[in-house]
């Protein structure tokens, strides 16, 4: 007979909560270098709890990832009823491509993780929930007739990856304008 799983306090809910978010802050901001003991310092706890929640630091990176990719999949699909389906594709799109700017050590570690780690394939999922989502906001703009109907959201994709590059080479930070060009691109001919 197997035991049952233990509910986590409350205590260490919150503890486990606070570390993944200043986890984020400290990876995006000066990249996956950042000591654990850092970021115990940060979130006030000691490195025996990160620890506890987080054997390895590719196991807080790998919670972080999923926490990102789901915020951004939670938002795109929250969009999906707004009124203006065009002015929510495009500043989702936006804001896709200067946030993922901001997490790009994050989302590097990810793309050099071969196609079987477990890395890779803890965040499938919640990738692939990200895509759809974006897809689907895609869809409802192209109805609307706010964004080109020959775009697939394989073209997006690629589209997304090659502004994320763009961004990437922006001195001395992501560039609004950058994004702007990526987003203008998706819009209808005149």
């Amino acid at each position: 007979m197997t035991e049952p799983v233990k509910a986590q306090r409350a205590d260490g809910q919150r503890n486990r909560g606070r570390v993944v978010e200043v986890a984020e802050a400290a990876f995006a901001q000066e990249g996956l270098t950042v000591p654990i003991s850092e970021i115990a310092r940060r979130a006030e706890v000691s490195t025996g709890t990160v620890s506890r929640h987080f054997p390895t630091k590719a196991a807080l990176i790998e919670a972080v990832l999923l926490t990102v990719l789901e915020r951004l999949e939670e938002k795109a699909r929250s969009l999906l009823t707004a009124d203006d389906p065009g002015e929510a594709f495009f500043s989702y799109f936006h804001r896709l491509v200067i946030e993922g700017t901001t997490n790009k050590a994050l989302f590097d570690t990810l793309a050099a993780a071969g196609p079987d780690s477990d890395l890779k394939n803890a965040v499938t999922s919640a990738g692939t929930a990200l895509t759809t989502a974006l897809g689907n906001l895609l869809n409802r703009a192209q109805q609307a007739g706010a964004a080109r109907t020959d775009i697939t959201p394989d073209d997006l994709s690629a589209i997304l990856v090659g502004a994320l590059a763009m961004q990437s080479h922006a001195t001395p930070a992501p560039s609004p304008h950058l994004a702007a060009l990526a987003t203008d691109a998706l819009r209808p001919h005149p």
